[in-house]
């Protein structure tokens, strides 16, 4: 059989996420219209009949500015020596610029094959399109061109097909039920900070960690027990995610709850703490516990 490893790459908010969702039929990375939302590289599983790709969604590569964006770059640019392809995804909205040539120069210095998916191609005109095309085209060799929408699933269909075919003879890597290689404590997380990226202000998102601090099944009940810390970095973001009367915070939860019941397929009681913890981006033990750069 055909199996292999893809590392799905670019800058931050082009959409990878959304891409690798659609490629494996699951939500398995979370969403968001906030940049710089993967934080850890999550591998998804797709399993056709006679081949198994394993994508690696990566952290946008950005300029870093705290020990948390560099672990995010490094994690980024060490999946690239890793894989069989490199699958680059750059935005039609706003391709080859400066951040753009960054992901790009990497690709160069590592000798792995690289594919160029264009994504949001539903949001521009014609001509707009071609433009993104002939810039990104020029950015680094890449031996196939794909123009697509995550958004919409123009132009996906085949496309795993596609990418398997130029994987290498191999063994199955994860089980056919398998999906995504995180533990469901990582997923709940993920989804709570899903929410209260969707719900807070542009200048929280990046300094908000979600820490799962118990999670158990009850055994007289089908009922998952949640208790999870929310880390923000100043008191004036802690005001933000609480929400005045703390509705923003119950919204959240209320959001979460929902995707991780659908996750477990179990009822969930959701119970969700703020907390302040200054600087914990260049915190080198918080980072480890939150698994950045580990995987």
């Amino acid at each position: 059989m055909k199996s292999g490893f893809a590392a799905v790459v670019g800058k931050p908010n082009v959409g990878k996420s959304s891409l690798i969702n659609s490629l494996v039929g699951a939500k398995v990375s979370i969403v968001s219209d906030k940049p710089q939302t993967t934080r850890n590289k999550i591998a998804a599983i797709a399993n056709l009949p006679d081949a198994q790709v394993v994508f690696l969604d990566t952290p946008g590569i950005h300029r870093a500015r705290h020990n948390l964006g560099d672990r995010l770059v490094r994690t980024a640019r060490s999946a690239m020596e890793e894989v069989d392809l490199i699958v680059f995804v750059a935005d039609a909205t706003s391709s080859g610029r400066p951040e753009d040539e960054a992901v790009a120069s990497y690709i160069t210095e590592v000798n792995t094959p690289a594919w160029l998916v264009i994504n949001k191609i539903d949001a521009v005109r014609p001509e707009q399109l071609a433009e993104a095309e002939a810039k990104s085209r020029t950015l680094a060799h890449f031996e196939r061109v794909r123009l697509v929408s995550a958004s919409t699933g123009q132009n996906l269909e085949g496309l795993v097909a596609e990418i398997a075919s130029v994987m290498p003879n191999g063994p199955m890597y994860y089980p056919p039920d398998v999906i995504v290689d995180r533990p469901e404590e990582f997923l709940a997380a993920e989804l709570i900070r899903e929410k209260l990226l969707f719900l807070t202000r542009a200048e929280v998102p990046h300094s908000v960690a979600v820490v799962i601090d118990r999670m158990a099944r009850r055994e007289d009940r089908d009922i998952v027990d949640i208790d999870a810390t929310v880390l923000v970095e100043r008191e004036s973001h802690k005001g933000i995610v609480i929400g005045a009367g703390g509705g923003v915070l119950k919204q959240a939860g209320m959001m979460a709850r929902s995707e991780i019941e659908r996750l477990l397929g179990s009822q969930v009681n959701l119970q969700l703490w703020v907390k302040v913890r200054r600087r914990w981006r260049d915190d080198e033990s918080m980072l480890n516990r939150l698994g950045f750069g580990e995987h």
